[in-house]
């Protein structure tokens, strides 16, 4: 049951655009499937579903790609540019504040990067909350998200 429905769920954010777990969670029970917001919650983490922004705010759901290092570094950095407006630490944690809808990808991309200082991101619509190790660490992947965010002159 659980292949078929993320089966389901992939044919449904590739044929029609879906902004919440609501819209899906209605989408998939149109199709027979009885769903909770937890199991729409877990499958959409398995399947590596991120939200890519779109025109007037919304977002909508994607399935995420394997890409190459040197193309995740780049997809950070083009990502940081366009979305990241503020960031701040405390202790080992980072908050990012981003244009709303665009936590989630940038927090698909910091998780995509494989910094080992980073142990999880968590993306909301428009703020992520990082988690550094060890705490020494913070500053660092601080300086390096600053550095990512440089605005071409």
């Amino acid at each position: 049951m659980k292949t078929s429905r993320q089966r389901k769920i992939l044919e449904i954010i590739s044929k029609q655009a879906v902004e919440t777990q609501e819209d899906l969670a209605s989408a998939l029970k149109k199709s027979g499937f009885k769903v909770t917001q937890a199991t729409i919650s877990r499958d959409i983490k398995e399947l590596g579903l991120i939200k890519i922004p779109a025109e007037n705010n919304a977002s909508y759901y994607s399935l995420g790609i394997e890409r190459p290092v040197s193309r995740i570094e780049g997809h950070l950095k083009r990502l940081f540019r366009d979305s990241v407006v503020s960031m701040d630490s405390s202790e080992n944690l980072i908050i990012i504040k981003t244009h709303p809808g665009g936590a989630q990808a940038v927090a698909s991309a910091i998780d995509q990067a494989g910094w080992q200082e980073i142990i999880g991101t968590v993306g909301g619509d428009d703020t992520i909350l990082v988690i550094v190790k060890p705490k020494r660490a913070t500053a660092d992947v601080l300086n390096r998200f600053e550095e990512l965010n440089l605005k071409k002159g």
